[in-house]
């Protein structure tokens, strides 16, 4: 069985998907937020997902913000769509991580706006694999 990674956005939505063994993440796709629920049920029914590893943004002081609460809504219609298993886990500073590595790399910006939302799901997803061991 295959977890899903998540990265929420307003705009985008990233995806990675793990490998069989739980043990890879590797970036997927990025989908427009009005097509996300959509997407992420058609990946949960046809790829034998088990369980989608959300991406909940706090605070650096471990706290949580407004942005907190559209993922939470966004949860919710997850699991109107079908999703059973949801987890949240921490993603502080993914976004940030991956845009410098991205820039480091010098990737145009045209090409980062394409890739960063799928790579921090990758990020999501993997620290997430990484914590089961």
């Amino acid at each position: 069985m295959r977890t899903l990674g998540v990265d929420y956005g307003t705009v985008r939505v990233g995806l990675a998907l793990s490998d069989e063994i739980g043990m890879l993440a590797t970036p997927l796709e990025t989908v427009e937020r009005a097509k996300s629920v959509g997407r992420i049920w058609e990946i949960v029914s046809t790829r034998d997902v088990e369980t989608v590893v959300l991406g909940m943004p706090r605070n650096m002081d471990g706290s949580y913000g407004p942005k907190a609460k559209e993922v939470e809504q966004f949860a919710e219609e997850l699991r109107k769509a079908g999703v059973k298993d949801l987890k949240f886990w921490d993603e502080r500073l993914t976004t940030r991580s991956v845009e410098r590595m991205l820039v480091e790399a010098d990737l145009s910006r045209k090409r980062r706006k394409e890739v960063v939302d799928k790579l921090a799901a990758q990020l999501i997803l993997q620290s997430y694999l990484d914590s089961k061991g």
